[in-house]
């Protein structure tokens, strides 16, 4: 028997004997996104030749894809050299982007310059551990707080029961929250140099059937979103999510007038008239011009998980003149979810964008290609901060858009 062709397999659908998600049990991966292509361009009138132009084996993007149709290509460019003294990121590096804002790697790559000529960027990953944090329902507080107290009584039995179910993540610790008669216990995990998400879950829960066991609590939800994933949520910038990542730079006096074209006194005022009171006025998360921007452009490119730009955008960017009349800047990043192994990391263009950065795959210790990733990107978005308010302490920033990014 014959494997049946494309035009078969389109009929089949049109006449409901076979679904679209059904088609990867008849054909290979390539040759089911294909028919599904055909079928959404004959239905749509689209022209969906150039989505059909992609670089990977279909196959290989199983895990991260359904009903695959094609590959959407962002550009992709390049910052720096930059050099960097990180925990674990050190040297000059490169750092890969793939956005279609026109001006921003070209924005970051003055930043890296600036960054460079004085000497170069620290960073460091200051705290590290992926949340889960389930609810439980209880009669009420009594009850509530009877089980916070069992928690913390149990917790090496817990930390057993969510261990058993991975080789590499390792249960740092239960943090409980009451309100009324819901209780949330927010596990945090060390998850090496996978972001982690799926190795959490899958703990978390079976740790929950403990609880459930030897307690009167309830599971009612897996996710509480006390987590908190894929949300703006203070929680994420007290007690950080993923890495909590700092890097900073101080940048001479004659660099900031030569390459930026302001003063560092200027940068100061604008940071805490913009960053900080606007921020605040506006009821912000993120104290910061654009981190969003660098941190975006790098998830994209390293295959990260693109809606955790989210938590990825909750940071604080500080700056002063100094006593000797530099500048100093800093950006704080609270809950950066990275990872270097599974995910999206895999497909060979995310893989080549870790490569730029020499962090593809499990470092050696574990978890010191993510802690590493998670420094570059802290300096890319150090360099974009940078380059933003000296832009508008220059009044540039209108014109060097209307040159650069139409």
């Amino acid at each position: 028997m014959t494997d049946p062709t494309v035009e078969d397999l389109l009929e089949r659908v049109r006449d409901g004997d076979v679904r679209l998600h059904e088609l990867d049990d008849h054909v290979d991966a390539d040759a089911a996104a294909t028919v599904r292509r055909r079928l959404v361009a004959d239905e749509s009138g689209a022209d969906l030749d150039a989505v059909g132009e992609y670089a990977f084996d279909a196959a290989d993007a199983d895990p991260n894809i359904d009903n695959m149709i094609g590959g959407v290509q962002v550009p992709l460019g390049v910052a720096g050299p930059v050099a960097v003294d990180g925990g674990a990121f050190d040297g000059d590096r490169y750092l890969p982007m793939a956005t279609t804002e026109g001006a921003l790697v070209a924005s970051v790559n003055r930043g890296c310059s600036a960054i460079d000529a004085a000497g170069g960027a620290t960073a460091r990953v200051t705290k590290s551990g992926m949340t889960r944090a389930p609810v439980f329902r209880v009669a009420d507080v009594a009850e509530a707080e009877a089980l916070v107290e069992w928690v913390r009584d149990n917790e090496p039995a817990l930390r057993e029961a969510a261990e058993s179910t991975t080789s590499h993540g390792e249960l740092l610790g239960v943090t409980p929250y009451v309100v009324g008669n819901n209780v949330y216990l927010r596990f945090r995990f060390d998850t090496k140099d996978a972001m982690g998400m799926n190795m959490v879950t899958i703990a978390t829960g079976e740790a929950c059937d403990v609880v459930e066991a030897a307690t009167d609590a309830e599971l009612v939800a897996l996710s509480g979103n006390l987590c908190s994933d894929k949300k703006p949520a203070a929680v994420n910038a007290v007690e950080g999510r993923g890495r909590s990542v700092t890097a900073d730079v101080e940048i001479p006096r004659e660099v900031v007038e030569e390459r930026l074209h302001t003063t560092p006194e200027a940068m100061a005022e604008i940071n805490t008239r913009k960053n900080h009171v606007g921020s605040a006025k506006a009821g912000s998360l993120g104290f910061n011009a654009h981190v969003a921007n660098a941190v975006a452009a790098m998830f994209l490119a390293t295959g990260q998980d693109a809606a955790q730009v989210v938590e990825g955008s909750n940071a604080i960017t500080t700056a002063e003149a100094t006593a000797a009349g530099d500048l100093y800047v800093s950006v704080s990043i609270a809950s950066l979810e990275v990872g270097t192994v599974g995910g999206g990391t895999k497909l060979p263009t995310q893989a080549a964008g870790l490569d730029v950065l020499g962090v593809r795959g499990g470092g050696d210790p574990a978890g010191s290609n993510a802690d590493a990733l998670a420094e570059a990107i802290a300096v890319g978005a150090l360099a974009g901060e940078l380059s933003l308010l000296a832009a508008l302490g220059s009044r540039h920033l209108a014109s060097a858009h209307a040159d650069l990014g139409r």
